[in-house]
């Protein structure tokens, strides 16, 4: 099945440091979320998925460490779905080279970029941990402007933090 039609419409959107983070539902899964530029206003919950789901990315968005709890409807192919698979299992604080996830799913690196650009559940599904051999990549089908300033800031966000002791 493919994934949401491209008229989108917003059970909610979340306010975020970098702009935005738009939630499309139905009564039982997300089915989409998108990032939305700078300037976007809030929208509040329309049902109690939404608002589920708002607040688990208010959480990850104070804490990259909070985790997601979400039905998420399930689409596309089944080579996207195993890279979408792939993608998740990168941990928080670490990233793969388009090449490497392309070893590890048996395809190529543009076939791999073009299926991180086609995720529907961004933050859940972390795309933004994908990067290119000689720097952060595209993303979102985009090679600039603000949703790349968005996966920078969501690179910085989770990086490790330095190991701090404050015993004397």
């Amino acid at each position: 099945m493919e994934c949401s039609p491209a008229a989108l419409r917003l059970s909610a959107v979340v306010p975020a440091p970098f702009g935005a983070v738009g939630i499309a539902t139905t009564d039982a899964f997300i089915t989409e979320i998108v990032f939305l530029p700078p300037g976007t206003p809030m929208r509040t919950p329309a049902n109690p998925l939404a608002e589920r789901a708002f607040r688990q990315i208010e959480h990850y968005l104070a804490d990259p460490d909070a985790p997601f709890s979400l039905p998420l409807q399930s689409c596309g192919s089944a080579f996207r779905r195993r890279v979408w698979q792939a993608i998740a299992a990168i941990p928080r604080g670490e990233t793969r080279r388009y090449g490497e996830l392309a070893r590890a799913v048996g395809s190529a690196a543009r076939a791999v970029g073009q299926a991180c650009g086609d995720n529907p559940f961004p933050l859940v599904i972390p795309c933004h941990r994908v990067i290119g051999a000689d720097g952060p990549g595209g993303f979102a089908h985009d090679r600039g402007g603000y949703l790349l300033d968005i996966k920078r800031w969501l690179l910085a966000h989770e990086a490790p933090r330095p190991f701090s002791d404050h015993s004397p």
